[in-house]
């Protein structure tokens, strides 16, 4: 059984993360979707919460696991042996960043290779940080995210 690894901070999960985890269920047998806990980071929602968002928004893809990790992704991909990592590219600075990741991947663990997926072009521009901007001012987010995700956002932003 081929499976993948799909992590991210997922803060909070868009409607280009739920298409790419889609894609990548077509292509592997199992994805995990994995929400990495980087106490560096400052997230606006915890991550129960971030667990509980993506599990509503996968929920009716049966070859998509949703798990947390606070360690290194690879450390994680080899415990589920995991052929590759997926990870969504929207911009050229995204693109940069990935493949000097893949790179960095690639000299700890060769076995394991990086995939990356482009988004479509019509969620090129949603990212967690303008779907949090957004939701902060009250903007709609109908397709940006989920309808449980956008409910979940506007109660962190009620005034």
């Amino acid at each position: 059984m081929k499976c993948a690894v799909y992590p991210g901070t997922f803060d909070p999960i868009t409607v280009g993360h739920i298409d790419i985890a889609i894609r990548s269920a077509k292509l592997f047998d199992q994805v995990y979707v994995l929400i990495l806990d980087h106490q560096a980071k400052q997230t606006l929602f915890t991550l129960d919460e971030r667990y509980s968002l993506c599990e509503r928004a996968l929920a009716s893809f049966p070859n998509i696991k949703v798990c947390t990790y606070d360690g290194l992704t690879l450390d994680f991909a080899r415990s589920v042996h995991a052929a590759a990592l997926i990870r969504g590219v929207r911009q050229v600075k995204d693109y940069e960043y990935e493949w000097n990741q893949a790179a960095c991947n690639a000299h700890i663990d060769s076995n394991i290779e990086t995939i990356l997926l482009f988004a479509q072009a019509e969620h090129a521009f949603i990212s967690s940080s303008a779907v949090k901007d957004f939701a902060r001012y009250h903007q709609n987010l109908e397709g940006l995210v989920c309808k449980e995700v956008a409910q979940a956002l506007e109660a962190k932003f009620r005034d």
